[in-house]
């Protein structure tokens, strides 16, 4: 069985750490792969640019997605994930800070399949890692690659 991929979209590189923490404290085994900016998450996902080897940049199983990012913003890429067949079926998580309801409620409209607030204290940033790993990386069933 191959490791499973998530692909963290984050510009903050302190959340970054964070959840590579999150990960490494829980002793997960997954392939955690980040980019920076709504652009380059559209470039990794679509195999462009420095990302054209899939080998290198190999199809995530689950998408952490911030909404607040550089260059194109999280509803941004999660609307242009949502419109590509070769997307579509990937699961993303909004993993961000706000709690604004228009945001919540516009990235379920574009296709969010969750919308998680990242707490502020590490333990329960721990927590929610911990939650969402056991929910969509043990417990659901993933879209087959391709």
């Amino acid at each position: 069985m191959r490791q499973q991929i998530v692909l963290l979209v984050e510009d903050n590189s302190r959340d970054v750490r964070l959840i590579q923490r999150a990960f490494a404290q829980a002793h997960y085994s997954h392939d955690l792969r980040v980019v920076r900016d709504g652009e380059e998450a559209l470039a990794y996902l679509r195999g462009e640019g420095a990302y054209a080897d899939p080998h290198t940049a190999p199809r995530p199983d689950l998408i952490l997605l911030d909404l607040n990012l550089p260059r194109l913003n999280g509803h941004e890429v999660l609307r242009h994930c949502k419109q590509d067949a070769s997307l579509r079926q990937l699961p993303i998580v909004v993993l961000t800070t706000s709690e604004h309801p228009e945001d919540v409620r516009l990235a379920y409209e574009t296709g969010a399949n969750a919308y998680l607030l990242k707490p502020v204290e590490f333990a329960r940033f721990t927590s929610v890692i911990e939650h969402l790993n056991t929910f969509w990386l043990n417990l659901a069933t993933l879209p087959p690659e391709g």
